[in-house]
């Protein structure tokens, strides 16, 4: 029984948490080995993710996995995260259905292998009545390039007059973005001690908290997870008001 878990607040959870999971190649290089061998090492952290928030019935976790920008890095690179995501979902698939979690996947999935993408599709097809919690991967996903896309798609239905351009609004502009089913981003956590977004969600963490984590993304484990939640409920959400006004409601 984890200590820290006994500390959370049951009654005010977070309802959806991001993670930047950052530090795999630093890991790799502190033990002499390629940064490929950090990756590969980064199943374990993801599981403890998955399963802390399972536990504690946090419902949306989002789990940056592959950025728009990590196309450019050295092809082997690429090529092994790419067999290692195919790999980690058939193994995987059964342990995420078993758990009651529906998947999800945002981001420029075009781009992505025809072998990916038909494990990603398939493990989507799978979990699709599942209730329990969802976790959503953002895979070739760039927020930027999100946002972007969403501008273009409300131009063209204002030019067809399917959208009145006075009715756009942050609601309006929200349903056109990949996450427009899931609520917004309340904790954003990053591990690997930088201190920056990398293009995640930008819309999407408007008013999340921010934690950033000097613990390489490997060595994450439930129980750090569930020190971020008692961080988080430590803190006043306050959304613009003043805390005199927060708490007179």
């Amino acid at each position: 029984m984890s200590l820290i878990k006994d500390k959370i607040n049951s009654e005010n959870l977070p309802k959806h948490v991001a993670i930047i999971m950052d530090g795999n190649g630093r890991w790799a290089k502190t033990r002499g080995e390629e940064r490929t061998f950090g990756h590969k090492n980064a199943i374990n952290a993801v599981r403890n993710a998955i399963n802390a928030c399972n536990e504690i019935d946090i419902p949306y976790l989002t789990l940056y996995t592959f950025s728009s920008e990590n196309w450019s890095r050295p092809a082997d690179e690429v090529s092994t995260l790419m067999n290692l995501l195919v790999e980690t979902l058939l193994l995987e698939a059964e342990e995420i259905f078993s758990k009651g979690l529906r998947m999800h996947v945002i981001g420029n999935l075009e781009k992505l292998p025809l072998l990916v993408r038909e494990q990603l599709e398939r493990v989507v097809e799978l979990t699709k009545e599942n209730t329990k919690g969802n976790l959503v991967l953002a895979i070739s996903y760039g927020s930027q390039n999100e946002i972007v896309e969403a501008v273009k798609n409300i131009s063209s239905d204002v030019k067809e007059g399917k959208v009145d351009i006075e009715n756009i609004d942050e609601k309006l502009f929200e349903s056109y973005l990949y996450t427009k089913d899931f609520p917004p981003v309340d904790l954003l956590i990053r591990t690997s001690g930088e201190i920056r977004i990398s293009n995640f969600l930008l819309w999407q963490i408007a008013y999340a908290e921010l934690q950033f984590l000097n613990v390489l993304w490997p060595d994450f484990t439930k129980d750090i997870f569930f020190q971020c939640i008692v961080d988080y409920q430590n803190k006043e959400r306050r959304y613009g008001l003043t805390g005199d006004q927060i708490n007179a409601q």
